[in-house]
């Protein structure tokens, strides 16, 4: 039975912390495993709404609506009530929730009943990665958006998104060695790390279709952003074929898992990403066919937030864990009793 979420340890007269002994003269804040998990959830959400708030600014040409960097004008942490400014600001608000958030998720990740070094160089990864992204945006404002480096700035984003959906998963299930069941073939994992690789790709002509479009970031009267040096129709055909090809590595590696029977959790990752990744591949049709108007490159780059998402799902159900419904099944069929 876990503690409440926090619990004060001082009236105990002796009790245990990763397997030392402590007395009841040191007080010590515990964090239970749920409380490590809603905070990794919180911090999951937080980073997927930096993605989408981010695209949110670039498409109103807000980009450049706080000249300035941590500050949005010079001597000015607030900002005026002028629409650029506020979803500019408001982009960075996002950044400081998600920042308090990441800081009590590696207080509780250090304080947690079991700790667990992988949560906690986890938890300290998504510090790092927040602080790096932050340095990059305030750099994409004084560059006057360079578009090759808001190109890496979506890229840190995702990456930063990805590792919050380790996080969260690995916070709800033991990772300990013997709490893992194997539950696809090794050819299987492969096509999975296949998939990968093509999503990378996917994602570098993504952004650069971006940088090569209309959507700059700035809007009339502010510094006309540098786009880059291709025809929009090349890049925009490499990256709808590299979905072309994305697609037919899920649709496939679905029917398998279907024909052999692959436990639900995993045939149901693999049918969510088949499903966001036509719906996606529809938007990206009409908005080019429809000279991309931003509210459609909105649901584009949500589209993409949730292919990171499901990419990374997909990777992280290839195995059972403890506490997922077909780990016993699958300790069963291998032979080994559940632990």
């Amino acid at each position: 039975m876990y503690p409440p979420r926090w619990k004060n340890l001082s009236s105990s007269p002796v009790c245990r912390v990763d397997g030392v002994s402590r007395s009841s003269t040191t007080t010590r804040l515990i964090a239970s495993p749920q409380t490590v998990t809603r905070l990794s959830l919180a911090s999951f959400i937080g980073l997927a709404l930096i993605v989408v708030s981010g695209a949110a600014v670039r498409l109103t040409g807000s980009g450049l609506g706080c000249p300035d960097w941590p500050t949005c004008y010079r001597n000015r942490l607030t900002v005026s009530t002028s629409l650029h400014p506020l979803i500019e600001f408001s982009n960075r608000m996002v950044t400081v929730f998600l920042v308090v958030v990441i800081a009590a998720l590696v207080i509780a990740a250090h304080r947690r009943t079991v700790r667990r070094r992988d949560l906690i160089w986890l938890s300290w990864g998504l510090v790092g990665g927040v602080v790096g992204d932050a340095v990059l945006g305030g750099i994409v404002v004084y560059t006057k958006l360079n578009p090759y480096l808001v190109m890496v700035h979506m890229w840190f984003s995702l990456a930063l998104l990805s590792l919050g959906v380790v996080l969260y998963h690995r916070s709800r299930y033991d990772y300990a060695p013997q709490a893992r069941a194997e539950i696809v073939s090794p050819a299987t994992r492969k096509v999975a790390w296949l998939l990968d690789g093509i999503f990378v790709l996917i994602v570098i002509a993504g952004t650069a279709t971006t940088g090569a479009g209309p959507h700059a970031g700035g809007s009339e009267g502010q510094v006309l952003a540098k786009r880059i040096p291709v025809a929009l129709r090349d890049i925009v055909m490499v990256h709808s074929s590299l979905g072309v090809i994305f697609l037919g590595v899920v649709a496939g590696m679905f029917l398998v898992l279907e024909g052999t029977g692959a436990p639900s959790r995993l045939r149901g990752a693999a049918k969510r990403l088949l499903i966001v990744g036509f719906a996606q591949g529809i938007i990206g049709f009409v908005q080019y066919a429809t000279h991309l108007p931003p509210l459609l490159v909105e649901l584009h780059v949500l589209g993409a937030t949730s292919l990171t998402i499901g990419v990374t799902t997909f990777q992280l159900t290839q195995v059972a864990r403890d506490k997922d419904p077909d780990y016993a099944a699958q300790r069963a069929l291998a032979g080994s009793p559940a632990v």
